[in-house]
């Protein structure tokens, strides 16, 4: 068994990184009754003999003490991680392992990155080597954070360099919320912008999500629900219809449930790498087998059901049904859609009692409505883990790598570019020490060289798929 460690960075990453961990321990309390810990809990936790001075050792066998996430908590406001240590949490998270402030960035990606960067580096730093020697066999460092604020972009951005420096061969996955077109925060196509450059160079997989898309998903579900048509299947304290059990305001985002589903992609993700199945996908395969060239290791991700155990008892779809889900553009993360552009590979990670026979059926049956790049006709990478969440039966995470993803690109550079005309906002960023306006060229630059890539993946989309020859086999 291999370890990761989840570094949650600003407060969309701390909020999105707190109810992984909730559903995370629901999923192994559901599996592991005996209280025992094993190699599934230690890829995500650590056991901590409390009695001892300070946290204690760790226990690598035997009966659970005190289960310690393999976290690290990062954030220049400190009132949301304040909130996780006096919430129900609290024991979970490492005290030693957090790193706050209190200002906070302004929302400003060159505060954060330039900053708060240089002044947190070496303490940044002490936390991960640390995190990193309570594993056996560290394989990845899992980043949490959005792209529109100050910390998250910034900071977050400016990690992902000291992980690649510091652990060259340990691979950086990262989540990445981006703003919507109606983002309240006004500088945030500069944060975008400045952060996609970083996740270019130092990344090895991003799953880009979607605010406006997290929002529609729970727009379509509150509509479901306040027509009745679900009876008494939504819970009364459903993050649905809000965290305390009272209808939300109208015009109140409801970032609970947002949070929840983005929580329930990272548990698909990670299911294989804390559950045994008959066909394990070890996060390492998904770098290798989806990301073809260096640069264009961006995922669209789409799930299947999209709510947990905290959500709605809905009656489970047909497995079939839950295929063709996935590829619907109701259930991706992202607005895109993935159909109607060209596939580079497609990974299929599937929970719960189903055979591999259903899996094979099922890519058969897809295949002549999906479009493959015409060198990797048969780029499906599949994976079977035996545990399903917690409350249903079976789920899906489809992760494609599509030119689709080019449109939230193509859509983020235009809304800089409006505001950039302007220099609009600007002197708040230069006049940070090392800003230069240079950055913002350089990062646009950088964007416009990916946009390009995935235009001319697009180009060979009407190209014939040649049948390669094949060496004679005498009999």
């Amino acid at each position: 068994m291999t370890q990761s460690v989840v570094v949650q960075v600003g407060q969309c990453g701390n909020q999105i990184g707190c109810c992984f961990w909730d559903l995370a321990l629901r999923e192994h309390a559901a599996v592991n009754q005996r209280g025992i810990y094993d190699e599934a809990i230690s890829s995500f936790f650590r056991n901590v003999d409390t009695r001892a001075v300070g946290d204690g050792g760790s226990i690598s066998k035997g009966r659970i003490c005190s289960l310690k996430a393999r976290a690290v908590l990062i954030d220049m406001e400190e009132g949301v991680v304040n909130e996780m240590l006096q919430g129900p949490l609290r024991d979970v998270f490492d005290s030693k392992q957090l790193i706050t402030d209190i200002s906070g960035s302004g929302n400003n990606w060159a505060v954060g990155h330039k900053v708060f960067g240089s002044q947190y580096q070496e303490k940044i730093l002490e936390k991960l080597r640390k995190s990193a020697e309570q594993c056996d066999c560290l394989q990845c460092f899992f980043i949490i954070h959005s792209m529109g604020g100050g910390t998250g972009s910034g900071l977050g951005t400016f990690l992902l360099k000291v992980l690649e420096d510091e652990f060259p061969e340990v691979y950086r996955f990262v989540t990445s919320v981006y703003p919507s077109s109606e983002d309240d925060v006004i500088t945030s196509p500069y944060n975008s912008i400045l952060a996609m450059k970083e996740l270019n160079e130092h990344a090895d997989c991003v799953l880009p999500i979607d605010n406006q898309s997290l929002f529609d998903i729970i727009s379509k579900i509150d509509t479901v629900v306040k027509s009745g048509k679900l009876g008494k299947t939504v819970k009364p304290k459903s993050l649905v219809t809000s965290s305390v059990g009272a209808s939300r305001k109208r015009h109140q985002k409801p970032f609970d449930a947002m949070n929840n589903i983005v929580a329930n992609l990272l548990l698909n993700l990670t299911s294989s790498a804390r559950f045994e199945g008959s066909l394990n996908m070890d996060l390492n395969e998904i770098s290798m087998n989806l990301v073809p060239f260096p640069q264009l290791h961006y995922l669209v991700s789409s799930l299947t059901p999209l709510y947990t155990l905290a959500d709605v008892n809905v009656p489970p779809r047909r497995l079939d049904q839950m295929f063709s889900d996935a590829f619907s553009k109701d259930h991706q993360l992202i607005r895109a859609d993935p159909k109607h552009n060209l596939y580079l590979a497609c990974a299929l990670m599937v929970r719960g009692d189903v055979q591999i026979s259903d899996l094979r059926r099922n890519i058969e049956r897809l295949k002549p409505s999906l479009q493959f790049v015409s060198w990797n006709q048969e780029g499906w990478k599949t994976s079977l883990c035996s545990v399903p969440p917690v409350g249903h039966s079976h789920s899906l995470l489809a992760l494609a790598n599509n030119t689709c993803v080019k449109t939230t690109f193509v859509e983020l550079k235009e809304r800089f570019t409006r505001l950039y005309k302007k220099k609009a906002h600007l002197h708040h960023y230069l006049q940070v020490e090392g800003m230069e306006e240079g950055c913002f060229s350089e990062a646009v630059s950088s964007l416009s060289a990916l946009i390009q890539e995935y235009n001319q993946l697009d180009a060979t989309k009407s190209m014939p798929v040649q049948e390669l020859p094949r060496l004679r086999i005498a009999v």
